[in-house]
Parts: structure tokens; C-alpha cells; sequence
């Protein structure tokens, strides 16, 4: 049953790192929230108004609080546990819709500022709707990012999508040498895929459901479904690894909801592709396009065989305020969204290159959206593996891309590391010897950081 609080002037509701799952509604009297700004490191204050909701974005994305709550003036509130909000929630379709945009609204400023610091738009004016020159030069720059990738089914995903917008490029000489290549490639990893299942199955070892080693299963036979939906295989789809599942800078007129398998999200960034997130069972993808009407901001790539739902503009609506639950896990899956992606923007903050990898192996490691993996020595031998060390399957390409530096500034620190001992790495993986290293390594680097820079505004631990 919710409860009615009075908070008198002063008051703190909740502190910025608390973790208590409640969600507010201001009935009377004005209440501050206050936290800081990432980019900025100022302090920011946000008024909310009688009658608003508070604590909603962390209490469903289970995370903590990112602000102050205080009762600037003598104040009332509703107290509800989130059992209780979903059950006011489902049945509200007004609310619904609202927080689903306020929500899509917040994860784009996160993915734009993002995009900022990683100076991935030369001229933002360009990237608005209708730019068709802006459009067609895109597709054609992300083509040419996963041929030189040598990610053969991704170039001819992306090459046959730019030739049915922009007809005229099915005359371009580049084009076309890209497709033929890139379609000869396919066709030979293919058949060498083929080839190592047959053997597989012949030996009695292959699992239809596991990875086998192979890219084109399932990443994980353990994974649960997040939930089943029988009434809407309708919307089924399934496709294999390298396929382009949306494009960047197309038209969004589709979103998704992954079933089995992982997708990689991608950002083409002066022609090299960047990665930006790896979405797993359950997760929701190209909803933001649905939601304003927006170009697609990332390529999404399926890593594997993926199963998922394909919904469109004109059935979304329908689909979530005629399926409360589902509405509810949209908005659970949005909250989340926002948290991981923030948490990846304070990695790019940092001005010191050892803290941003440090705090990277930190980030997956904490959101699980890079699983780590058993190496195949480790499992022969059949030693007990160290519960604080970690194996994340990164290349030096992979860690620049997700930390926003060179490729150079990424080996040049993980040589100090290993040095150092906090890490061991290879071309395909990274080992960390002590995760809880790295988090020291974090908080040791930022206190270097603020020493040397006593005059600035405070990086934040």
C-alpha cells in the first residue's frame, strides 16, 4: 500500500548512490534534485513539480540513485515499492506513453553526448531528417567500414541496402567490387563453417543450441528467454551471423526484441566501425527510431544466430498498451539502457587513458554486457580458477573502440599494466588478474587526476 511521507524543509529523501527501489510522486510542497554533470562536472539542479514522478528511472533499472532528493520547502509524498507502481502502471496508457518517450528522449541525450566526446559527427546539422545526400553518403561509408573490417556479410548487407535507397549505386564501380569480393568471401567462410560442424556432429560433440566454437550458433545455450510470447511468433525473425538487422542512417520504420543470441551494436565513425553495445536475451533494440521519428543512430549486427520479434510503427502503440506487462518491460528495459550507457559516458570523461581502460574491464564486469569467457588451457587443466580474475574476449581494435582512444594510446597503457601485473593479453582476449585491481587502478587515477588539477571541478569516483 503506498504510503504519504511529509518531508520537512532540508530534508534529504535519498542520497545520490542509494539503492532503495522506491519510486516517488510529489504531492505537495517542491522537491531538488541534484546531482553532477558528467561532462561538466558542475552541479545540476532539476526542480520536480507537484504531481511528478522521482526515483522512477534507477528504481526500475535496479541501479543507483544518480542525484540528491531534497525537500526544498515542506513537502508530501507517495511512497510506493515498485510492486506497487507497476500495479498503478499497467493500467495507466496515458503514463505508458509518456515515460516511454521521456525515457527515449533521456537515452538519446546520453547516446548524443557520447557521441560528442568521441567526435563522431563532424557537423550535427547534418544528420538531421531528409538529409538524403547525409543518408546515402552514410550507408556508403558503413559498407566500406566492414569491407575494410573484412566482415563479409555485413558489407553485403549494408552494400544491398544502400543500392535499393540510392538505385545510382548499383553503377558504382566501388560498389561493386566491394559486393563481389565481399559475396566470394562469404561463400568460403561458409563452406569452412560447414565443414567444422560436419566434423562436430560426426565426433557427437555438436550442440545445436551452444556455440560450438562456431559463429554461427547461439552464443549461449544457458541463456533464459526473458519471456515468451506464442501469440506474436508472427513477428518472428531469425537471422545469422554478420546479417545486418538495421543500418545506420536509414529510415527507422522497425524495432526489435532479441529472443536467443547476442547483437552488436556499431557506430561508423570516419569509416571505421566503433562499438557501442552488445544487447543480449530479452533486451530491446531500434525503439528510439519508433519513438521520434529519428534516422537509425547505430548498426545493429547480429553475432550468431539470433531469434527476435520484429514489431512497426503502426502496431507499437497497440502492442504495449494492449500488453501491459510487455509495456512494463520496455520501460524496465529503457531504465537499464540508460544506466549502461551512462555508465560507459563517465569512462569517456576521464582525461587519463590508464583509468578509461581500467574503468571499461570496471563496466563489464559490473552490467554484464560483455560475458567473460573460460579459456580452453584453464578448462583442461582443470585448475580452480581465481574468483577475482576475469577473461573478456577483446581485441586492442576492441578496447580502442569502446574507450574511445587510438589504437596505439590502448597498447602503449596495457604495456604499463601488464607490466604492472593487472593484466595478461593476447590477440583475441584480455586477462584480468584482479578485477579488484582495476577498481583500485580507477580510484588511485582519478584522486592523480584531481591532485594535478586542484582548480578544476572534481572527476567524480
Amino acid at each position: 500500500m503506498p504510503k504519504l511521507i511529509n518531508y520537512n524543509q532540508g530534508s534529504i529523501i535519498y542520497f545520490e548512490g542509494d539503492k532503495d527501489g522506491k519510486v516517488y510522486i510529489l504531492q505537495k510542497g517542491l522537491v531538488v534534485l541534484s546531482g553532477i554533470d558528467m561532462e561538466t562536472k558542475q552541479t545540476t539542479n532539476t526542480v520536480v513539480k507537484e504531481g511528478e514522478f522521482f526515483g522512477i528511472k534507477t528504481a526500475l533499472g535496479k541501479s543507483q540513485r544518480d542525484e540528491t532528493a531534497t525537500a526544498a520547502a515542506n513537502s508530501v509524498c507517495i511512497v510506493m515499492t515498485l510492486p506497487e507502481f507497476e500495479s498503478y502502471f499497467v493500467t495507466n496508457k496515458t503514463l505508458i506513453m509518456k515515460m516511454l518517450r521521456i525515457f527515449s528522449k533521456e537515452l538519446k541525450t546520453v547516446h548524443a553526448k557520447t557521441t560528442k566526446i568521441l567526435n563522431m559527427h563532424k557537423d550535427e546539422d547534418d544528420m538531421a531528417v531528409g538529409r538524403k545526400e547525409r543518408v546515402k553518403d552514410g550507408l556508403f561509408a558503413v559498407a566500406k567500414s566492414f569491407f575494410e573490417d573484412e566482415k563479409w556479410q555485413s558489407c553485403i548487407g549494408a552494400c544491398a541496402r544502400l543500392v535499393k535507397q540510392n538505385p545510382e549505386y548499383t553503377k558504382n564501380t566501388e560498389v561493386a567490387q566491394m559486393l563481389k569480393k565481399s559475396m566470394a568471401n562469404a561463400t568460403s567462410a561458409k563452406k569452412k563453417e560447414e565443414a567444422e560442424r560436419n566434423l562436430l556432429i560426426r565426433s557427437g560433440e555438436y550442440n545445436p543450441l551452444g556455440n560450438n566454437g562456431l559463429p554461427s550458433d547461439y552464443q549461449s545455450d544457458s541463456a533464459e528467454k526473458a519471456f515468451d510470447l506464442p501469440a506474436f511468433s508472427r513477428f518472428a525473425k531469425t537471422y545469422e551471423n554478420g546479417e545486418i538487422i538495421i543500418a545506420e542512417f536509414e529510415k527507422g520504420e522497425t524495432f526489435y526484441l532479441i529472443q536467443r543470441g547476442i547483437v552488436q551494436l556499431t557506430k561508423c565513425v570516419n569509416g571505421t566501425n566503433k562499438n557501442l553495445d552488445i544487447l543480449n536475451p530479452g533486451e530491446l533494440f531500434g525503439e528510439m527510431a519508433i519513438l521520434d521519428n529519428s534516422p537509425r543512430s547505430a548498426t545493429c549486427v547480429a553475432k550468431g544466430r539470433v531469434d527476435c520479434l520484429e514489431f512497426n510503427k503502426e502496431n507499437f502503440e497497440i502492442l504495449i498498451t494492449g500488453n501491459p506487462q510487455i509495456a512494463l518491460m520496455l520501460l524496465k528495459l529503457f531504465c537499464k539502457r540508460i544506466s549502461d550507457q551512462t555508465r560507459r559516458l563517465k569512462i569517456l570523461t576521464f582525461d587519463d587513458k590508464q583509468a578509461r581502460l581500467a574503468d571499461l574491464m570496471c563496466m563489464f564486469d559490473e552490467t554484464g554486457s560483455l560475458p567473460p569467457v573460460t579459456l580452453e588451457s584453464d578448462a583442461q587443466s582443470g585448475k580452480v580458477i581465481p574468483k577475482d580474475r576475469r577473461v573478456f574476449p577483446l581485441t586492442v581494435s576492441d578496447i580502442a573502440h569502446w574507450a574511445g582512444l587510438s589504437v596505439d594510446d590502448v597498447k602503449n597503457e596495457m604495456a604499463k599494466m601488464t607490466k604492472n601485473g593487472l593484466i595478461k593479453a593476447a590477440d583475441n582476449y584480455v586477462i584480468i588478474n584482479n578485477i579488484n585491481d582495476m577498481r583500485r587502478t580507477v580510484e588511485n587515477r582519478i584522486k592523480i587526476m584531481n591532485m594535478h588539477s586542484p582548480n578544476k571541478n572534481r572527476t567524480q569516483i
